[in-house]
């Protein structure tokens, strides 16, 4: 009887012990110097506190696809638990990423690549449909009186960007012209007010990230004098949300881009617990926050939330 209650006492000791945490690596394609994603980082960071898991946050300097699959492969190598990766070159990433499947790591996608990520074995992709959300957007300002427009591409080569562009195209119906920058917002500003100088018909300029391009643009809106031409950009930072506020751009598109580090380490995390996982993609955006709205973003936003 004694050992019997001592076996009983050992298997309640073994099943009251914490379940090991997950190790979770997440490789994301942002730039350094770009603030939005340092938001993502930051739904990261609260997802592994939230749920207990590691979570190491990884990404290359520049914009550089050799380096991102070179991330990718060392993450690989670590065999974690899970594995959360962006994708904005699905050429240059997929190879990467189909090892890391076939290695038996569960990965989810999150930000770029909703086409795609199902084609290379992803469980699901937390983020928005980029056509959809520049298709939003151009109708939108084709709505609001817009007739001629410029979408400002701040990172040439990601395939997200090209299809923001091609979406604004599509809902936007007019004459839509793409201007490619570097990822510096001088240089966006100086280009933006070139285009709005050289030609007087350019009356929309859409911006593909808040703070590096929208800001910048309104700048150049205000340095030329053009009261007529309506500003959007997407994603949100405090500055482009007070111009909103302020009624001197049109509207910001939101990809709730907290919710796409968050998410994603939060399933992962279930799933190594307890085998669960979402039947489906999670679409975090668009969602538009215009003038009446943007008061009330700006200050989770200069929080890094939203």
């Amino acid at each position: 009887m004694k050992k019997l209650l001592a076996s009983v006492a050992t298997v309640a000791t073994l099943t009251a012990l914490p379940v090991a945490a997950a190790d979770i690596i997440v490789v994301a394609h942002g730039q350094a110097n770009d603030p939005f994603w340092s938001v993502v980082k930051n739904g990261v960071t609260k997802a592994g506190e939230d749920t207990g898991a590691n979570v190491e946050f990884r990404s290359p300097e520049t914009f550089d696809m050799v380096q991102m699959s070179q991330l990718i492969d060392a993450a690989v190598n670590q065999e974690p638990d899970g594995l959360v990766v962006s994708i904005p070159d699905a050429d240059a990433l997929g190879p990467s990423i189909q090892r890391a499947v076939e290695a038996g790591i569960p990965v989810i996608s999150m930000n770029s690549g909703s086409d795609v990520a199902k084609d290379l074995g992803a469980l699901l992709h937390v983020g928005q449909s980029e056509f959809d959300a520049g298709k939003a957007a151009g109708e939108k300002l084709a709505e609001m009186g817009g007739t001629k427009g410029i979408c400002v591409n701040q990172e040439v080569g990601n395939v997200s960007l090209d299809l923001r562009c091609d979406g604004f195209a599509e809902g936007f119906g007019q004459e839509v012209t793409v201007i490619p920058t570097m990822n510096d917002p001088t240089e966006v500003q100086s280009k933006v007010r070139a285009a709005l100088e050289s030609d007087p018909d350019v009356d929309t300029v859409l911006g593909l990230g808040a703070s590096l391009v929208g800001e910048p643009a309104v700048e150049a809106v205000k340095a030329v004098g053009r009261e007529d031409v309506l500003v959007a950009s997407f994603d949100l930072s405090a500055g482009f949300l007070q111009s909103v506020a302020d009624g001197d751009a049109a509207f910001a598109i939101d990809q709730q881009q907290f919710l796409q580090g968050y998410l994603p380490v939060v399933f992962l995390a279930l799933n190594a617990e307890y085998g669960l996982v979402p039947g489906g993609d999670v679409p975090s955006g668009p969602n538009l926050v215009t003038q009446e709205a943007a008061a009330q973003v700006i200050d989770l936003s200069a929080q890094g939330i939203r």
